[in-house]
């Protein structure tokens, strides 16, 4: 029999539209000679499911159910592609797991650690990951630019804490661009990080939780046309992903290793895209996305093409793990 699956997209966030794009392709790929695939989508005012002519059915929160003609659908799981809040912070992550259904992101305390880019590094760096200098700042803070440049130096990234890397970041060559800067990540976020800026290669490493391992995807390198990797350099077509990247052995052991470590160090399962530039040849972790972006054209669907694995295998092993692990979690109460 055909399982169940909701494919959660949309969000609360900015990456609202790049969530239904995602949503959108992981529907498409979905095997539906295994799978019953429905999309819904996550908006604040409501959640519903869009069929293929584009009617709307309210979603019933109190059990994640669905009624379409007379009859009730429950599912079997939800694979969530929401960037952002509430898909990638915990928030549904812990829902779904009061309600007992499956759901493909990690849980919900390791979306809500990475999700938050301050608690993710100092999470990090007692076991020794490199990572940037940096400086916190909470809305209503007293802000002292001599002391933020003399802590991290010039140029520095500005950064929102809990929002996409594409949001609310800027980066900043002089003192009088700082308070400008704080103004914009202010305007995603109450909280931010500013960084040191790191000189050198830009890479992005996919690990997954394939076929019950641990799995380090081939490496993406960035090369942005713009000053970084921003918004229109990541979905307008600004940058180059070269996959695999051009890395000597040697660095690419390095960053895989260390990649491989971050995952299992936050204890982490199902997708996750985690950024690393080498800076006096050695790759410093940035930040971790838990459910990165899905286009076909995204660095994770090409990493892993590059490895040998369909987008169709990717997404039915995805549903699988997550099922596995909801039994497992399930007998493990009982």
């Amino acid at each position: 029999m055909k399982k169940n699956i909701a494919i959660l997209m949309g969000g609360y966030s900015s990456e609202f539209d790049i969530s239904i794009q995602s949503g959108n392709v992981v529907y498409k790929h979905l095997d539906k000679n295994l799978y019953n695939a429905f999309r819904v989508h996550i908006t604040k005012d409501s959640w519903f499911y869009v069929d293929d002519d584009h009617q709307k059915t309210t979603i019933d929160k109190n059990d994640f159910s669905l009624h379409l003609d007379g009859s009730k659908i429950t599912f079997d799981a939800a694979f969530n592609i929401v960037h952002g809040t509430p898909g990638e912070d915990g928030l549904l992550q812990a829902y779904f797991e009061l309600i007992g259904i499956p759901q493909t992101a990690c849980d919900f305390y390791q979306a809500a650690l990475t999700f938050n880019k301050r608690d993710c590094i100092s999470v990090l760096k007692p076991y020794g990951i490199p990572t940037a200098k940096n400086y916190f700042l909470n809305k209503g803070d007293f802000i002292n630019t001599k002391n933020i440049i003399n802590t991290v130096g010039l140029p520095c990234f500005v950064k929102a804490n809990k929002a996409g890397s594409s949001y609310g970041v800027s980066k900043v060559k002089t003192e009088e661009e700082l308070l400008p800067a704080i103004d914009i990540a202010y305007k995603e976020d109450d909280e931010i990080i500013i960084e040191s800026f790191l000189s050198g290669t830009e890479v992005s490493v996919g690990v997954i939780t394939y076929k019950g391992k641990d799995t380090v995807l081939p490496i993406t390198e960035i090369v942005s046309e713009n000053e970084f990797f921003d918004y229109e350099a990541k979905y307008l077509g600004k940058s180059q992903e070269i996959t695999p990247a051009r890395l000597n052995k040697e660095d690419e052991k390095k960053v895989k290793e260390l990649a491989l470590k971050v995952y299992q160090i936050l204890k982490m399962k199902g997708f996750s895209r985690s950024e690393y530039i080498f800076h006096n040849g050695e790759p410093h972790f940035i930040e971790m996305n838990t459910n990165p972006g899905f286009s076909e054209a995204s660095i994770l669907p090409q990493q892993a093409i590059a490895a040998g694995i369909s987008l169709q295998d990717l997404l039915n092993n995805t549903i699988e793990e997550a099922i596995k692990a909801g039994t497992q979690q399930t007998s493990e109460i009982k």
